[in-house]
């Protein structure tokens, strides 16, 4: 997998989702593949923002179950496919176990323009998630399944700038959300994996 980075933050989307009979069904996870990337450099932006309702700064109940460790979160072959690619690289802001108890992962090399990946593993209340996932479907076209026991929704678009795939892929079970984020980084398998870390 060519994983040569190319960065730029993903596009601001509003969590929009249905979740009625089951929409077009995507296979993988934050992506399927890991686009090829051409090597730019440049200053690297801030993190992209979350559409999602933002946890509160205190706790909600089972955030004190989420997981602490972003390499634990996710599988061998998952892993593999990251290959070298820096984990939390303070360019990108907070990352790791924040005080609300959420999880914040982010791969990516801070000297890229495109090439990284964000997720946020947290601790949510059911009724402003739906909602918000429901306008995504309705207003951003993203579109919603339901494996696994929980509610999955998805989008890829072109990047503005570059000719590389970003996307977005939320996972909602049981008061807990993973939002993922990318930019021309799309392992096979990731939002799976992390299903499978957090809910066994």
């Amino acid at each position: 997998m060519d994983t040569r980075p190319l960065r730029l933050p993903a596009s601001r989307l509003l969590i929009a989702l249905t979740i009625g009979a089951a929409a077009a069904l995507l296979g993988g996870c934050a992506g399927e593949t890991a686009p090829a990337a051409s090597t730019v450099t440049a200053t690297p932006p801030a993190p992209a923002a979350s559409g999602t309702p933002t946890p509160t700064a205190t706790p909600l109940p089972g955030a004190a179950e989420l997981p602490r460790d972003c390499r634990a979160i996710v599988s061998g072959p998952v892993l593999a496919q990251l290959g070298d690619i820096p984990l939390n690289d303070p360019a990108f802001g907070p990352s790791g176990t924040q005080s609300d108890g959420s999880l914040v992962c982010v791969w990516g090399a801070a000297d890229a323009v495109t090439t990284n990946l964000r997720t946020i593993v947290s601790a949510v209340e059911e009724n402003p998630t739906m909602d918000a996932l429901n306008a995504l479907v309705a207003d951003d076209g993203f579109e919603c399944y339901r494996p696994d026991g929980g509610v999955r929704c998805e989008k890829t678009w072109p990047n503005e700038e570059f000719p590389v795939t970003d996307g977005r892929t939320l996972y909602y079970r049981s008061g807990v959300l993973i939002d993922t984020t990318y930019s021309n980084l799309a392992p096979t398998g990731f939002t799976a994996a992390v299903v499978d870390a957090v809910f066994g």
